[in-house]
């Protein structure tokens, strides 16, 4: 399941929570995302993973990538909160790859997390 989350309105963050479908995906994330960019022009987007990353199936993480070509310009700032120190260095990795700024952050950084999707801002 994926619930948003409440934001200033310049971001689209969300909480991933046990198994992962479509329907989560292409009812909850997407028309979020896809509004804020039309809406702001950029993409300022947060995920909580309270599931195991394994949990989402290869074709998700292929129609978020197609997501993310899609709006491959827009995209500002990107952030990922989990415990999986494999998933944190990979997101910081993509800063060097894509447009845009990725950042992973601890679950115990979240606060942190959201003040720099929406502000740019770090403690």
């Amino acid at each position: 399941m994926i619930q948003p989350i409440p934001t200033s309105g310049n971001a689209a963050a969300f909480r991933a929570r046990g198994p992962m479908t479509a329907e989560d995906y292409f009812n909850v994330l997407v028309p979020a995302v896809t509004s804020l960019a039309e809406r702001i022009n950029e993409i300022n987007f947060l995920l909580v993973m309270d599931t195991e990353i394994k949990s989402f199936a290869s074709a998700h993480w292929m129609e978020d990538a197609i997501l993310g070509l899609k709006n491959l310009g827009r995209w500002n700032r990107a952030a990922l909160v989990t415990d999986s120190d494999t998933a944190i260095s990979f997101t910081n990795a993509l800063t060097d790859l894509v447009p845009g700024q990725f950042k992973g952050f601890k679950k115990e950084a979240f606060e942190e997390a959201m003040l720099w999707v929406q502000t740019g801002e770090s403690r």
